[in-house]
């Protein structure tokens, strides 16, 4: 059986982004909507920053990128119900419709990385060997 570890500095941040995420989603709860839309930018930032210190690891870099359109869709339909941007910006259509489009993004990602990627066994052998390389460069 093969046993799947990323470095801890990535580990370390990944923990730090729910962390945050959970405050821009408390105060989206909470209706507090300065706060909420100032935890857009870190939350937003630090999704991107994880995928972006991913992006050697297909498997990782797939699934970091749907998190940050599934972060997209979150905050739009977030700003959307903070402002009542909700069903009136054109013919009935509002932020929630519109976070539909990120929400889609990172679904397709996905179904891409499941349906023809992840099936594949050497594909998954490389990203054992890509992940394995990485973690020993961290670990020099």
């Amino acid at each position: 059986m093969s046993v799947y570890s990323i470095p801890s500095r990535f580990r370390r941040i990944e923990n730090l982004h729910i962390l945050l995420w959970l405050i821009k989603d408390s105060c989206w709860a909470l209706n507090f909507k300065v706060a909420g839309m100032i935890m857009i930018v870190p939350t937003l930032a630090v999704a991107i920053y994880i995928t972006w210190q991913t992006r050697s690891i297909t498997s990782e870099l797939i699934h970091n990128l749907a998190v940050v359109f599934w972060i997209v869709a979150n905050c739009t339909w977030m700003t959307g119900e903070f402002y009542g941007w909700d069903e009136q910006i054109s013919g009935g259509i509002g932020l929630r419709h519109i976070a539909v489009i990120p929400f889609s993004l990172g679904l397709i990602i996905l179904f891409y990385y499941y349906i023809f990627l992840a099936p594949s066994k050497k594909f998954r052998e490389k990203m054992t060997e890509r992940t394995q390389e990485l973690t020993d460069e961290v670990q020099r």
